[in-house]
């Protein structure tokens, strides 16, 4: 009777193992915009970060919701990701807004030590690079920090640094960042270690986005 036993003992966990789900372990796009054409801001979100999520360029969703720089948002504001066919109210002039440096990204440093271990695909929207845990993550090109946190789904904690009005580059899975909302770093900074987060394996993501769509950060270095 004893195989009986056995036969039920493997049956219940081959079943409760059907409820689980591992941490993702590959970003294969970005997400949908919702049927409403509306995102509300969560805590913690940018504009950038927004923009990142459903793949957009920043420009177009400023422009779309009449968002003047520096970009600022609020909690539980709500962000239409469609060009609306109604007619925007004029915008408003603004006045002794500080210039941001145009950084020209003539040339991009490797991210961190390591092996890739998965390229760029279109299940895959940048490049995973195997490591060690508490491995130094460095700024690929100077710019200003746009977005460091949690919030995406399937990044872990992120950093997401603005290079210029085309280029921003992404870093995901960090044990932790070492940098803020708006801060400025320059090429080759640390700025994370690279851990696990959102994910099963030490590893960093590393993506680029040009003008809000991924590229193959491959081709920067070769």
């Amino acid at each position: 009777m004893k195989w009986i036993y056995y036969f039920i003992f493997f049956f219940l966990v081959s079943c409760s193992g059907s409820d689980t789900f591992a941490p993702v372990t590959d970003i294969s796009g970005m997400e949908a915009v919702p049927r409403s054409g509306v995102h509300r801001v969560a805590s913690g979100e940018t504009l950038y970060s927004i923009a990142f999520r459903y793949g957009l360029d920043y420009r177009t969703l400023a422009e779309r919701n009449n968002i003047q720089p520096p970009y600022t948002i609020q909690k539980n504001q709500l962000i239409s990701l469609r060009k609306s066919r109604v007619h925007h109210a004029a915008r408003v002039a603004v006045k002794n807004v500080e210039r941001e440096p145009e950084y020209a990204v003539s040339a991009w440093k490797w991210p961190t030590r390591g092996k890739v271990i998965k390229g760029f695909s279109a299940n895959n929207k940048g490049v995973n690079i195997a490591g060690a845990e508490g491995e130094a993550v460095y700024a690929a090109a100077a710019g200003k920090v746009v977005y460091s946190g949690n919030g995406l789904r399937g990044y872990g904690n992120l950093i997401i640094i603005k290079h210029n009005n085309v280029y921003l580059s992404a870093y995901a899975h960090c044990r932790v960042s070492l940098v803020r909302d708006g801060e400025w770093v320059r090429k080759g900074q640390k700025i994370a270690e690279m851990g696990s987060t959102g994910t099963d394996t030490t590893m960093l993501h590393f993506e680029v986005r040009k003008a809000g769509k991924p590229v193959d950060p491959m081709m920067l270095f070769s």
